[in-house]
């Protein structure tokens, strides 16, 4: 059963058995330098054109050389971002990779998630993770340590503030009685968990529309997969959920050049790409999308070459 049937940017990205592609904002080989943001709409209207279905951005505040990866993910904020680019695009799903909860009170969430479900009808995909980066906690003045439990506290509270009419929520984050969130959105907002969110297999299985992990082998992902699908069917016998994950992504210009690991992915040929893809749809992976940051070739020449002679095999539904 597929409870997002009349959802259209989920429909597009999400089958059971299928893999589609998407891409990482920002569309750009920049490595560890800090990323310009040129022809980011440009690219994005090209990987919608190409069939890509899905964008995502990232939730990061603050540029912490200390945290090992590049600048701060798309260097703007994520919301404000994210709806820029629904605005130059038509079709494509935009999703958060993901909404850090404890940093983001969940009723301003709610309020930037219902209205942008009002402005672009089933577009929008939200991840939610608990975070990580420990000097965005230390700039909002927020328990890093407690993040799990205020993970949760945020998850429930944001849930009942959009589903529910006139809710009666009593949560540590704040009260709301007598009141009423609007807009609501015009239909369920896919909320995918992201990482395990300091909470256990279980939790996850049980609550959330989908999960999104991090970068593994086929291998590892497939066991990861199947232990969550078990639980999964038991909280919720018959639902199809669906498994995403990213990528980092060099391609490389010989079609044929067989995969090296690079940081979080691999440099790899197209052709053995196509290969590699079909494996990790076996395992179960519903939706891949490429990081390009550590890509040696310009992202427009990249995002052409997928499109042309990779997502053809990976379809938009």
């Amino acid at each position: 059963m597929n409870v997002f049937e009349n959802h259209n940017a989920y429909n597009r990205t999400y089958q059971k058995d299928e893999l589609t592609l998407g891409l990482h904002i920002p569309l750009e080989n920049y490595q560890f330098s800090t990323p310009t943001m040129e022809k980011q709409v440009e690219l994005a209207q090209a990987a919608e054109e190409y069939g890509f279905t899905a964008l995502w951005l990232r939730d990061v505040l603050l540029n912490d050389p200390q945290f090992g990866d590049p600048a701060t993910g798309q260097i703007y904020d994520m919301m404000i971002y994210l709806t820029y680019l629904a605005s130059k695009t038509t079709k494509i799903g935009l999703g958060t990779a993901a909404a850090v909860l404890p940093l983001r009170h969940p009723l301003r969430v709610a309020k930037e998630a219902a209205t942008i479900d009002q402005l672009f009808p089933e577009r929008l995909f939200l991840g939610v993770s608990s975070g990580d980066r420990q000097s965005d906690f230390r700039g909002l003045n927020a328990s890093h340590a407690n993040r799990g439990h205020d993970f949760v506290e945020a998850f429930h509270y944001l849930n009942e503030a959009l589903y529910q009419e006139f809710p009666s929520i009593h949560s540590e984050q704040g009260t709301v009685h007598g009141a009423n969130l609007v807009p609501k959105p015009t239909k369920r907002v896919p909320t995918f968990i992201t990482g395990f969110a300091q909470q256990s297999m279980k939790w996850f299985a049980e609550h959330g529309d989908g999960w999104m992990y991090y970068p593994r082998g086929p291998v590892q992902q497939r066991e990861a997969i199947s232990a969550w699908r078990e639980l999964s069917e038991k909280y919720h016998p018959g639902v199809f959920k669906p498994f995403s994950q990213p990528m980092h992504l060099d391609l490389a210009e010989d079609p044929n050049e067989q995969p090296t690991p690079i940081r979080l992915g691999f440099r790899i040929g197209r052709n053995v790409l196509n290969e590699l893809l079909n494996i990790y749809k076996e395992a179960g992976v519903n939706h891949l999308f490429f990081a390009l940051f550590d890509s040696n070739r310009p992202a427009d020449e990249v995002i052409q070459e997928l499109g042309e002679e990779v997502v053809p095999y990976f379809p938009a539904r």
